[in-house]
């Protein structure tokens, strides 16, 4: 399908179903995690089942989010980056930075 093709099919999808609003993977209202000054802001987070957590790091240098129990794990985060996961099931979900184990905090899911 040419471009000129996808920009029709698009206008007419428009004018079926209406405007189409496009949200980010993780809205500005999720529950977030800062990473600063080698420590995670809050450290203990409660959330409900089927929250998006987002953890950004605002450190100058890398950090690497990882769950105790292996449930999650992110890649490197740089200066800025963020990291998203989905709670699924209540419990405490302990995790600490792969780069500094000393960095410690607790996510808190009910039911």
């Amino acid at each position: 399908m040419t471009g000129f093709a996808n920009l029709r099919l698009f206008a007419c999808a428009l004018a079926v179903c209406g405007p189409i609003l496009l949200t980010p993977a993780h809205a500005a209202d999720a529950p977030h995690v800062r990473i600063a000054n080698f420590s995670f802001e809050p450290e203990t987070l409660n959330v409900k089942a089927g929250t998006t957590v987002v953890f950004e790091n605002d450190d100058d240098i890398p950090h690497l989010i990882v769950a105790d129990d292996q449930s999650f794990r992110s890649k490197a985060l740089d200066t800025g980056d963020t990291y998203a996961f989905t709670f699924s099931k209540p419990g405490d979900f302990a995790y600490f930075c792969g780069l500094h184990p000393h960095m410690q905090g607790k996510i808190t899911v009910s039911p």
